[in-house]
């Protein structure tokens, strides 16, 4: 790499430094018709194409199609969308907002903020990470059985369609993922008037039909719903679990918040997204109340035979959107793991250079796939999917709101004759819509707990590897400040130009230097030891960037503080300090990274097996090099064998 080239870099990383945080910060929360467009498109698509099958389900899992039972279950449906998607969600959980962002990890991130007892922050870390792996699950199920159930529309227009079912619906999913490399940012600007379409439809169908029949109008009496459970106790699990089915995405609500703020998101949902799901489930009730035999597909049957072929369409693009929607979700929830030291570095793509959450993951991308593949194959009809759908989203539900509960208690102060009532209620709604899906374990509920166990082991084996990987390295450890102070008077031959060692901690010194004076016998007259730490904002603040601390003997202490919904450059870091007074060119700095070789020493079979997890993690994690986008020309790899700490 010449010179010129090197220094054009830090030139460019001086003006991005310059620029960086406009792209990636929260909004002002200032409503605007757009931002609500884009809420429409972007947040609502999962619960927005519930109506395919929820209440075809519940009524399915009820056996019978008498006008108590249907008006029972309307109230069911109805009372779920109130109290789980309006009361807890948009007028209660997303006041627990981690500085304008949302999300399992980000809440989960706050609320061990708010605690100073360390096993109490243990705790909350451990059922956050269960939420987070219980949203891969909902990743998994939520594609499949969205665009399954829109294609299965086909079948009622002709039955010759039904051998091809199933081929159509692995082409869009084939086709969904294989445009998830290239963003969303090129086609995001038809998910909001698409969705609006699509909920002006519904709701236009569903009021069409009330007016046929208006007696269904008195599912809005929560008695009916109410007598119905205590009237068939040994039906009331079945039909819960499907009742669920109407409020699965309500979490998106909560969780894309930071992209458009409080102020959209409620007033979207509150004005139009919430009376147009409310009309097109009561017109589906309206339709069974005059015809039984609609249960075949209530959803389609509203609209006129004219209308069938184009419904499907725009179901099929509604249901890609909301597909479209929970993957970005994964990739989001990736990255922000990533950045928390929750799983180990992996490659992540930015796809916009406008939107900071815009971005890719192909790790996670094909992951996706194939077991979205695999589960249209296995259960085939959406009826089938609908039956193992729902246990790890309710799981998430109960999740959210026991992080919410501890940081509107620790940071809102509310109190607690006021929080504790309010949120055991919610809890209690959430445990009993996750109990109830339980009973679908044994026909394929297993499926999204098992990916979500497997995910929780592999966060938690990180997570626990890299306490005991550091213990290791600084058990035995110089201290830092000693260490600075012996190099006056040690004849140390110093070389002209800069290092750079990237440094977990600044109180000892980090092996990598020492590994380097063990072979090289010299070091450069100005040594950076820099460390990065993300904390549990999702973004700092310019201003408190990068602590920088100069010792003696030309060693600089340099302390970059980032958010975990941004991603440290070192190249920006290096122009930062530049203008502060530091004078180096690219071509004369190099940079050390250390990467080990890790073994265990443990007996245990699940322990070692934990180790050898964690070992094959690190191994195969991405490098320093490539996650800080150094120069690979200027990187220096040095390292050893570590003894991984068994306590």
């Amino acid at each position: 790499m010449s010179g010129y080239h090197e220094e054009s870099m830090l030139a460019e990383g001086a003006a991005a430094s310059a620029a960086e945080g406009e792209g990636s910060r929260p909004h002002t929360g200032k409503v605007t018709s757009g931002l609500m467009l884009g809420a429409l498109g972007i947040v609502y698509g999962d619960i927005g194409t519930s109506p395919l099958y929820a209440f075809k389900q519940s009524v399915l899992m009820a056996g019978e199609t008498t006008p108590q039972t249907v008006i029972a279950l309307l109230s069911l449906i109805i009372w779920s969308l109130l109290l789980v998607v309006t009361l807890k969600y948009v007028l209660i959980i997303m006041q627990a907002n981690n500085r304008g962002e949302g999300g399992t990890l980000a809440l989960t991130a706050l609320a061990i903020s708010c605690l100073h007892n360390q096993k109490l922050r243990w705790l909350v870390l451990i059922v956050g990470l269960m939420g987070a792996s219980l949203f891969y699950g909902d990743s998994i199920i939520t594609p499949a059985i969205s665009v399954l159930s829109a294609v299965e529309g086909i079948e009622i227009a002709t039955p010759l369609f039904k051998p091809y079912v199933i081929p159509i619906t692995l082409v869009l999913i084939a086709a969904l993922f294989a445009l998830e490399r290239h963003g969303t940012a090129t086609i995001g600007g038809l998910f909001g008037p698409v969705m609006l379409l699509w909920f002006a439809v519904i709701g236009f169908l569903g009021a069409a039909s009330i007016l046929i029949t208006p007696y269904v109008l008195a599912a809005f009496n929560p008695w009916h719903g109410i007598m119905f459970l205590s009237a068939h106790p040994l039906l009331a699990s079945s039909v819960l679990g499907a009742v669920v089915l109407a409020v699965t995405g309500g979490e998106a609500l909560y969780a894309d918040m930071g992209h458009f703020g409080i102020g959209p998101i409620r007033r979207i949902w509150l004005f139009f997204v919430l009376p147009s799901l409310l009309l097109n489930y009561l017109g589906q009730g309206a339709l069974l109340l005059r015809n039984p035999e609609a249960l075949s597909n209530p959803f389609y049957q509203l609209a006129p035979d004219w209308a069938l072929f184009p419904m499907v369409i725009l179901s099929s693009l509604a249901t890609i959107i909301a597909s479209q929607a929970v993957i970005s979700g994964a990739f989001s929830i990736t990255n922000q793991a990533i950045q928390l030291g929750y799983i180990p570095r992996i490659r992540v793509r930015h796809t916009s250079t406008d939107e900071i959450g815009q971005i890719y993951v192909s790790k996670v991308n094909l992951f996706l796939f194939l077991s979205v593949v695999g589960l249209v194959l296995l259960f085939e009809t959406s009826d089938h999917l609908a039956v193992a759908y729902g246990v790890a989203v309710t799981g998430t539900m109960a999740v959210v709101t026991f992080l919410a509960c501890l940081v509107m208690i620790h940071k809102h102060h509310w109190r607690l004759w006021l929080a504790l009532p309010v949120f055991a209620l919610l809890l209690c709604i959430d445990l009993g819509f996750f109990v109830s899906n339980l009973t679908k374990f044994a026909h394929g509920g297993w499926f999204p707990l098992l990916v979500a166990g497997l995910i929780f082991f592999i966060m938690l084996a990180w997570v626990q590897g890299r306490e005991r990987l550091l213990a290791s390295r600084w058990q035995d450890a110089m201290p830092l400040q000693d260490f600075v102070e012996s190099l006056g008077s040690s004849g140390l031959h110093r070389v002209p130009g800069t290092a750079v060692f990237m440094v977990p901690n600044m109180q000892v010194v980090p092996s990598t230097l020492l590994h380097s004076l063990k072979h090289f016998h010299v070091l450069h007259e100005q040594v950076i030891l820099m460390t990065v730490e993300t904390t549990n904002s999702p973004y700092v603040p310019e201003q408190e960037r990068m602590d920088v601390r100069p010792l003696s003997n030309g060693v600089t202490l340099v302390r970059l503080h980032y958010g975990f919904f941004e991603e440290p450059r070192i190249l920006r870091v290096l122009a930062r300090l530049r203008l502060q007074g530091y004078q180096f060119k690219l071509s004369n700095v190099s940079f050390f990274v250390g990467r080990e070789r890790l073994v265990t020493r443990a007996r245990h079979p699940f322990i070692k097996m934990r180790d050898q997890l964690f070992i094959a993690l690190h191994r195969n994690m991405l490098s320093a090099t490539d996650y800080y986008e150094i120069p690979p020309s200027r990187v220096v790899e040095l390292g050893g064998y570590i003894m991984l700490n068994t306590h």
